[in-house]
This record gives structure tokens, C-alpha cells and sequence, in this order.
């Protein structure tokens, strides 16, 4: 094996292969959603409102968590119910208790799927760039 070395590539020559290697801390990144009929549905940063929601118990407060305003959590929310034809949140009226809000089964099995998706989906995404790219780095 012969390694050349320029700057920005890294050239490995292996029999009559040529690998290159365009920069070490070179990186694969991907976005997933889910869509029907063309709308989002769920996506990382659905996904982080609810894991939110599940943390903080409420949905204002899972907007602040998430940098978004109650509102756009609420929109969220409403849309992915609406879409989906499931209920992914319960909300629980305020009192002497206060209020707050907890995540459905459903939605729980939801973010469950989506994880696995998206382990799947970023190993065969590193496994295709080091096949590509050669980066040896993973």
C-alpha cells in the first residue's frame, strides 16, 4: 500500500485501487422526515417537541425547551394529530394543580419508529460514505 499525501485528499493505493480521502473531519450528515400527501409530518425537530413534552410534563414549557413559541408547538402538534388520524398528546386542564401535558401511547410508539428509521437510516449512510469517500474515519 502507497499513501500520498496533498493537501485536502489523502490518495491510498491499493492494488490498482484508488481511494480517496478528501479530508479526515470530513463528515455524511442527512435530514429525515416523514410526509403524507407532501406535508411534513414528523421530523427531528417534531421528534424534539415531544421528547420535550415527555421531559417537561407541559407544552409551553416544551416550547421554551425547544426554542419555539407555544403557538408553533401547538400548530405542531395539531397538525401531526390531524395528519396522522391519532392523538399523540394528552392535555390535562389546569387547576389547583396546574396544568401540563403527557404523551399518548401512540405517540411514544411513534418516536420509538422514527429512532430506529433513523439509526438505520444514518448507518447505511455511513456505510455508503466510507465506500464512497474512503474516509477511514468511521
Amino acid at each position: 500500500m502507497t499513501i500520498v499525501i496533498y493537501p485536502g485528499a489523502i490518495y491510498f493505493y491499493l492494488d490498482t485501487v484508488v481511494q480517496i480521502c478528501y479530508n479526515e473531519d470530513m463528515d455524511v450528515r442527512s435530514k429525515i422526515w416523514l410526509e403524507i400527501d407532501g406535508e411534513p409530518v414528523f421530523g427531528s425537530g417534531r421528534k424534539s417537541l415531544l421528547d420535550s413534552i415527555e421531559k417537561c410534563g407541559s407544552i409551553n414549557k416544551a416550547a421554551k425547551d425547544t426554542n419555539i413559541s407555544y403557538r408553533k408547538a401547538l400548530s405542531y402538534i395539531q397538525n401531526m394529530e390531524s395528519r396522522l388520524g391519532k392523538s399523540l398528546v394528552e392535555r390535562h386542564a389546569g387547576g389547583r394543580n396546574g396544568g401540563g401535558a403527557s404523551l399518548t401511547e401512540e405517540a411514544r410508539h411513534l418516536l420509538s419508529k422514527y429512532e430506529k428509521l433513523e439509526r438505520g437510516i444514518n448507518e447505511l449512510l455511513d456505510l455508503r460514505f466510507l465506500e464512497v469517500f474512503g474516509n477511514g474515519k468511521k
